[in-house]
């Protein structure tokens, strides 16, 4: 159902050396990376559908999150979500929700939220209940 998701960026250098380790803690495969125009991509090692892509706007303008946009990521673990949220931090990323249980989405839903360099919403859950994810 999803080719690709694009999240937008201004300082390309930046945003590579954040969102680099966070790839490589997700597992993905990086498909390429362009400093000119700016752009990058990741998949998972057994699909290069769908990519995660994060780059400067194709119009030349400036880069501004969205309000009410995000992508989150889906991890097997309740410790990768902590993990994950975690490195982004380390990273230069703030937080936006820390890890845990958010039984108003349904009742294992475990996940953690953050914004990356460039004030983009990025999220990380598990769906597993605790017995199947761990903790």
């Amino acid at each position: 159902m999803v080719s690709h998701l694009f999240i937008g960026l201004s300082d390309f250098d930046r945003a590579i050396a954040f969102y680099r380790p966070i790839a490589v803690a997700l597992g993905l495969h990086e498909r390429f990376c362009e400093a000119d125009p700016g752009w990058a991509g990741w998949h998972q090692p057994d699909s290069i559908r769908p990519l995660f892509i994060v780059g400067r706007p194709w119009n030349g303008q400036p880069h501004e999150p969205g309000n009410g946009q995000m992508v989150a990521f889906m991890v097997e673990q309740r410790a990768r979500v902590r993990a994950l949220h975690a490195l982004a931090l380390s990273l230069g990323g703030t937080c936006e929700g820390a890890p845990g249980l958010r039984p108003h989405y349904h009742r294992h839903y475990y996940g953690a939220y953050f914004k990356d360099t460039e004030g983009n919403k990025i999220g990380v859950a598990c769906h597993l209940p605790v017995e199947v994810a761990g903790d």
